[in-house]
């Protein structure tokens, strides 16, 4: 990851057993450096493209991808504002699977979670019922009796006719699996940086990466801390 070839250093009062003196300092990379796009930039549309992560698609994947390169994973993470690679990114068909295996047990992998709406639209197209809402098992709406509405859904396009007391049931039952499957679905679309931009955003991003004068400073690239070992006079 080249995201840490982008850090200053800093220079720190050495800890190992083998240092000759109080005075000895390694190099170290300065973790606490670290940049995010503003908040107001999030607005500007013109920077971002929409992008779909592939199946068992990861970082440096998507970034070779759209950038040319595996080394600007950490510009991917970073536009879509992915701090926890572990919790944030969509996890492969695999991982997903032994995920919810191990959440829910063997045994209740398949069990229901939820029961949701399934999309009923009436024999004109127009919408009388969204998908998604969470609802019990026995949630029933109210239609005119007789008349026949489609169910957008597992069984799609099924022509069903409301009964005599005009109650459909448009519901189905999702699985534990089914509800892991479908967050780690959300997971998968996401803000990346237009290539168009990339040269700049490396640019601004190494102006901020350098340290400005102080007594700590060495070069812009390199500071040292104070070493509270030493006594002075």
């Amino acid at each position: 990851m080249s995201y840490f070839r982008e850090l200053p250093d800093l220079e720190i009062p050495s800890f190992l057993p083998h240092k000759k003196s109080s005075r000895d300092y390694v190099r170290v990379k300065n973790l606490f450096r670290r940049v995010k796009f503003l908040d107001w930039l999030k607005d500007k549309a013109v920077l971002y493209t929409k992008f779909q992560i592939p199946i068992n698609g990861r970082p440096d994947t998507v970034a070779d991808l759209l950038y040319g390169s595996p080394d600007y994973d950490w510009v991917v993470l970073i536009t879509a504002d992915i701090i926890s690679v572990r919790h944030q990114w969509p996890l492969s068909n695999r991982d997903i699977y032994e995920y919810t295996e191990t959440k829910y047990t063997p045994e209740k992998i398949n069990a229901i979670h939820h029961y949701e709406t399934v999309e009923v639209r009436d024999e004109n197209g127009r919408l009388i019922l969204p998908k998604g809402k969470i609802v019990d098992s026995n949630f029933k709406i109210i239609m005119p009796p007789g008349e026949t509405y489609k169910r957008i859904g597992p069984e799609e396009n099924t022509i069903f006719t409301s009964d005599t007391t005009g109650e459909i049931n448009p519901v189905i039952g999702v699985s534990n699996y089914e509800y892991e499957v479908g967050l780690n679905e959300k997971k998968r679309e996401i803000n990346v940086l237009d290539r168009s931009y990339l040269q700049q955003f490396l640019n601004d991003m190494r102006v901020i990466m350098k340290y400005d004068e102080s007594s700590q400073f060495i070069n812009n690239k390199l500071a040292r801390t104070e070493n509270t070992r030493l006594i002075g006079p």
